[in-house]
């Protein structure tokens, strides 16, 4: 046999049907197989993200409403510079939140009831500024509201 022929024999044509055939649905088994195993996996990290995000929320949430009690104690004990300090990252964190707009951790419900607490935050922090006793019933007439804010609706 010359050496042409062993070479034609060893190696499939290219151009033979079979061998295009079978490359297709080696293929189409390795898409398949891939898919399988894809899939469930995908769908499975949807949800971890989703509660992850509803997680995330929820302590947002929770943060602020510490910083504003944190503050009232603060206040009520008399150490009105860390009341001061607490407020004022509250008013601040707060209206970062706000200002997210549909992409915040509360509701359209829920940021208007807290927009109305923007009213009484210079008050309030002067009132802490100047060590007034009054802040701390102030503070906690805020705490009270924030807690009734975010009672009105779950956040989304």
């Amino acid at each position: 046999m010359s050496s042409a022929n062993q070479n034609d024999a060893t190696i499939p044509n290219s151009g033979n049907p079979i061998w295009r055939r079978r490359l297709i649905v080696y293929a189409v088994v390795l898409l398949v197989v891939f898919l399988v195993g894809l899939v469930p996996m995908w769908l499975r990290s949807r949800t971890y993200a989703r509660e992850r995000d509803a997680a995330q929320a929820s302590l947002q949430i929770s943060n602020l409403q510490n910083l504003l009690a944190n503050s009232a104690i603060d206040s009520r004990r008399g150490e009105y510079e860390p009341a001061r300090q607490a407020a004022s990252d509250f008013f601040t964190k707060l209206g970062t939140e706000m200002a997210r707009g549909s992409d915040s951790v509360f509701n359209e419900a829920q940021r208007n009831v807290l927009r109305a607490m923007f009213d009484k935050r210079d008050d309030t922090i002067t009132l802490l500024a100047r060590s007034d006793p009054a802040s701390a019933d102030r503070l906690v007439d805020l705490y009270t509201k924030y807690r009734q804010a975010i009672a009105i609706a779950p956040p989304r």
